[in-house]
């Protein structure tokens, strides 16, 4: 007899065996990458998200709502800047989660730009 011969069939049906729990931490987490994949490594974000429902046993059904905090590189056009940053979003948590959003809120925590010099008093202004 092989090992393969003593391997027991699961008793319970994959469906009657529980659910997965998605956290809001896991969720905040992958939208951070998400945000990262759109804008480029060297961006900070962070991100909090609230989840609304798990996905169902088969995966599906998941809902998240998701706020993001970014850094954008300037100048820039803002307003396509979050857009893609939404998008990516998302995307990458309907993917990876298996759940949809209900909103994504990007806000723009601070622009980052190479011709920003903090000058003698530190106040940091662009020239």
């Amino acid at each position: 007899m092989s090992t393969v011969d003593m391997v027991a069939e699961p008793s319970v049906p994959a469906a009657d065996r529980g659910a997965t729990r998605i956290s809001e931490r896991v969720v905040a987490k992958l939208a951070a990458q998400a945000a990262r994949e759109a804008l480029g490594d060297d961006a900070e974000q962070h991100a909090t998200a609230v989840v609304r429902r798990s996905p169902d046993p088969s995966g599906a059904g998941g809902l998240a709502s998701v706020q993001l905090e970014v850094e954008l590189g300037y100048p820039c056009n803002i307003g396509a800047r979050c857009r893609q940053v939404r998008r990516q979003v998302e995307r990458r948590i309907r993917e990876l989660a298996g759940m949809e959003t209900t909103d994504v809120v990007v806000a723009v925590e601070r622009l980052r730009s190479a011709h920003l010099t903090a000058d003698r008093n530190g106040s940091g202004r662009v020239r």
